[in-house]
């Protein structure tokens, strides 16, 4: 995903450069493959700044933040149309150079209207699907239809998933519309701007206004004007003022935002835990799963792995068996077997996520399934169309791998399922003693973990192969790590069920090969057996699980986890496995927080 950002002042502003910069530097983590700035003077002439390289490179070379303007569009990209090259970076011109504006998202009949507004005689710069949306607003403007109809024009040629900003020479004002990708309007003293994302705002002002898909606004400095994009008929919605805070979107004491939000886990949990205790909503998410003919958890990347969790623990727990499901896949394996009966828990941070997205629009437009929402940015696209949603209560998560959110979607998972066992009349967790008792064994773990997973991470550092093995209930955080490996350390790193591994992968095994072992103490039997598996053919096994001397007598080496109760081990499991991935990548060189190829959606 890419992020934009446009803001309008009431005259012209010598700092506009610098807050244009800042709001790109809060919304890195959405693409760094190029970067961009676009301004209007107050006498009606433009300037476009832009090129590949991060946002503080591009600063440097083309002096960014020297930029003045009474309006400012700015856009970080993530390529996907177009190689990342200085032409195919945004924001574009039109034609004439009168309208500057940048997307984000996808253009899907991009060389069907590259080929089409060239034949009308449009000047096509670029590859990208950016400048699509440009020249969609100006094909109709200049047939002399308002601003505002232009836009609900162009939104009828454009087939996609995307937010825009884009504004003219003639007024002041810009135009933002939200097309299925997540975008934002902040209200100031002074001025008023938007962007794909919070913290680029939060800088700014707390006043936010949620913006709904299909929706478009006209903003000056001083007034907005929501519109429906299908007959630009006038939605009234004020603004509301955001419980989060800047302070969110700094490191602080920390050399970067994972390992921070690493450390923010103990008090996330609890701040999740305590939520959960009190909210009504609860009842409502727990009923729904209990009188459901079949639970679906739906989920991408690392909430797939955290919907993996969740099975287990509704299994486990509650005895309920649910279906995992790949957001991605969903419609072609499960779409036409959903009955009104069905329930799906949808699972994001962003509640943005497109493949998440397009399974809510297939179920709400077949009018199959209830739709309940897991997600951590309030306002989003999910969260507005499930209809119950509980907030992950993680606050804004910085860098790209996901770490406090996943930490607390596998704890509302077993919250959930706790909830659920007692609905049901089972013996299970005590969810006052889980809230009590939680926060500090993650805290704990990350205390007792720190060296080990740093020593861990000297010997693993330079590995480009290793296999990371989960039984039971460790499954899914095995999965995870392996993600978290090839995410921020760049090596290749298999998840896999530990019992599978003999079925063909164990032929990889030579002399001193790496395999990571998570799981249970009370899963021991298997896990020494699958242990042995390796060790027997002179592989090198790594045991992280709860103390054990059996475990450790059999493995090569062992990380051991605090003492904590079964059904929280994958909690201290995951803390290690996030702090060894940090620390490997640290090693190698590479910066977490913004790993190649990837952005936060």
């Amino acid at each position: 995903m890419c992020g934009i950002f446009g803001i309008v002042y009431e005259k012209e502003n010598p700092a506009m450069g610098a807050v244009l910069v800042k709001a790109g530097q809060r919304l890195t983590y959405r693409g760094y493959d190029s970067v961009g700035c676009g301004v209007f003077h107050e006498d009606g002439s433009t300037e476009l700044r832009k090129d590949t390289g991060k946002i503080e490179d591009v600063d440097r070379r083309y002096s960014l933040s020297s930029l003045s303007g009474v309006r400012g569009v700015m856009q970080l990209r993530w390529a996907t149309f177009g190689l990342p090259d200085q032409r195919n970076a945004q924001p574009h011109y039109d034609c004439d150079k009168n309208m500057i504006g940048a997307h984000n998202g996808n253009i899907v009949n991009t060389s069907q209207l590259q080929e089409k507004y060239r034949a009308e005689g449009h000047t096509v710069r670029s590859d990208n699907d950016g400048e699509m949306v440009v020249h969609a607003i100006e094909k109709h403007y200049d047939k002399g239809l308002p601003f505002e109809q232009a836009v609900i024009e162009a939104a009828r040629e454009l087939e996609g998933d995307y937010a825009c900003v884009i504004g003219d020479i003639y007024t002041n004002r810009l135009f933002t519309v939200k097309m299925g990708s997540s975008l934002f309007l902040g209200v100031g003293e002074g001025f008023i701007c938007c962007s794909s994302d919070l913290p680029s705002i939060l800088d700014l002002t707390r006043q936010i206004v949620v913006i709904n898909d299909g929706e478009f606004i006209e903003f000056s400095a001083t007034s907005y004007t929501i519109r429906d994009i299908r007959d630009g008929h006038v939605i009234e919605r004020a603004s509301e003022l955001s419980p989060l805070s800047p302070e969110n979107a700094d490191k602080g004491e920390f050399p970067h935002f994972m390992l921070k939000e690493i450390h923010e886990q103990p008090k996330k949990a609890a701040d999740l835990l305590h939520f959960l205790e009190a909210s009504r909503e609860v009842d409502e998410f727990v009923n729904a799963i209990h009188k459901a003919r079949r639970v679906f958890l739906v989920a991408s990347g690392t909430s797939y792995h955290a919907c993996l969790q969740g099975a287990y623990y509704f299994g486990k727990l509650a005895q309920l068996p649910v279906c995992v499901a790949i957001a991605g896949q969903f419609i072609d394996l499960f779409g036409d077997t959903v009955g009104p009966d069905d329930v799906l828990v949808c699972v994001s941070q962003s509640g943005e996520t497109k493949d998440l997205i397009n399974v809510v629009n297939y179920c709400k437009r077949k009018q199959v399934g209830r739709i309940l929402g897991i997600v951590n940015v309030l306002g989003s696209s999910l969260m507005i169309r499930s209809e119950v949603h509980l907030p992950l209560v993680s606050d804004l998560e910085m860098s790209v791998p996901a770490t406090k959110t996943f930490m607390n979607q596998i704890v509302m998972f077993l919250y959930l399922a706790a909830k659920l066992a007692q609905k049901r009349g089972l013996p299970g967790l005590n969810t006052a003693a889980l809230t009590a008792d939680l926060p500090r064994y993650i805290k704990e773990t990350l205390t007792k973990a720190e060296t080990p997973c740093r020593d861990l991470a000297e010997q693993l550092h330079a590995v480009e192969d290793l296999y990371c093995l989960g039984y039971g209930l460790c499954h899914p955080i095995a999965m995870e790590a392996a993600l978290k490996i090839k995410e921020v350390v760049y090596s290749h790193c298999e998840g896999m069920y530990s019992s599978e591994f003999k079925h063909g992968p164990l032929s990889i095994v030579t002399e001193g090969y790496p395999i990571l072992f998570l799981g249970t103490r009370e899963d021991s039997g298997m896990l020494i057996s699958h242990i042995n598996e390796v060790t027997c053919r002179n592989g090198k096994a790594i045991a992280i699980s709860p103390a054990s001397p059996e475990i450790r007598k059999n493995a090569s080496q062992m990380l051991e986890l605090p003492e904590v109760p079964y059904y929280m081990v994958p909690m201290a499991a995951t803390v290690v496995i996030q702090l060894l991935a940090y620390f490997m990548s640290v090693r190698r060189g590479i910066d977490p927080d913004f790993p190649r190829n990837i952005s936060k959606t």
